[in-house]
């Protein structure tokens, strides 16, 4: 296990181990420690009692932060026709078809965020083995796959997160900066913990929000009250 570094542990003397704060005071809390010179990012980390192994118990989406995550991801649009110009006129930072689906297949992967109408989804479907591990292919349940470009394009630039469960239950969401006022990163924390509480699975058993924290880039995590 890596040491842990002076300042991380003089950061971390100020989170009472084992005590959960109320989300205000948690935020405050990794303001306060978060001692690196850039604006850390701000995640937090919902443990859930879900079992994963089964479909219905694997919880994936997305949500628009009402204070954005402090970033603006470089969009790709993938589609034809009269969408083409919709998705330029939208502010999706590359438009394009079937020519840009080659690029990726060299290895071109300058976006962050893909997304493709419907009519373009059997040729994606082709760079799965490519897209796939990397998060980047489209999906319907994250509105990344829609008719409506210029929505998905806007709602992407200005602060849309996709969230997912993984193996182990857990949900890893950003929610803002360092340099956020400590009242934006609370209402983006309510926005994503109301709907997790609201998509719970109705097969889910036992406790659902198991545990919930708050943490900065190279920070000291801080446990949340569920």
């Amino acid at each position: 296990m890596a040491k842990k570094s002076k300042r991380f542990n003089e950061a971390a003397a100020l989170v009472e181990k084992g005590k959960a704060y109320p989300i205000e005071e948690a935020v405050a809390l990794v303001k306060q420690t978060s001692n690196v010179k850039f604006d850390a990012s701000v995640d937090v980390v919902f443990k859930l009692g879900l079992d994963t192994r089964h479909a219905d118990q694997q919880l994936r989406g997305a949500v628009v932060l009402p204070n954005g995550t402090g970033k603006t991801k470089k969009v790709l649009v993938i589609t034809q026709g009269a969408k083409l110009e919709e998705a330029k006129a939208a502010g999706a930072d590359v438009v394009g078809g079937k020519e840009i689906l080659e690029d990726i297949q060299k290895g071109w992967l300058d976006f962050e965020v893909m997304i493709a109408t419907p009519d373009m989804m059997a040729e994606l479907g082709k760079l799965g083995r490519i897209l796939g591990p990397k998060g980047l292919m489209p999906n319907p349940k994250t509105g990344t796959v829609t008719m409506d470009v210029t929505k998905a394009v806007q709602e992407t630039k200005a602060g849309k997160v996709t969230y997912r469960t993984d193996k182990d239950g857990n949900v890893h969401v950003p929610i803002g900066r360092v340099s956020f006022d400590a009242e934006k990163l609370v209402e983006n924390f309510n926005t994503v913990n109301e709907l997790l509480i609201k998509s719970k699975p109705s097969v889910a058993k036992g406790t659902y929000m198991k545990n919930v924290a708050v943490s900065t880039t190279m920070g000291p995590s801080v446990k949340v009250v569920a």
